[in-house]
């Protein structure tokens, strides 16, 4: 007969301190999105307001959408190497 309490042990140990809770995630997510957003936010300030001078007009989106784009564009990219 085996004896089964050491891997009882081991699985309560993984389950306790395995994978992140789905709360945990979600907020190491938005706290990097919110970096990302305000890191990408000068640059795409900076190109809408070379695209309006160059156009003389204003484009259809602005710079806080263009830099939101941007950030769901690689908040996700960084996720998904997990």
């Amino acid at each position: 007969m085996s004896d089964m309490t050491s891997d009882m042990i081991e699985n309560t140990v993984e389950t306790l301190h395995g994978a992140p809770s789905r709360k945990a995630e979600k907020t190491e997510f938005l706290v990097y999105f919110a970096i990302i957003f305000l890191a990408t936010l000068p640059l795409a300030t900076l190109t809408w307001a070379l695209s309006a001078i160059r156009s003389r007009s204003l484009p259809d989106k602005g710079p806080i959408s263009r830099a939101w784009t941007q950030t769901h564009i690689i908040t996700p990219m960084i996720f998904s190497a997990y």
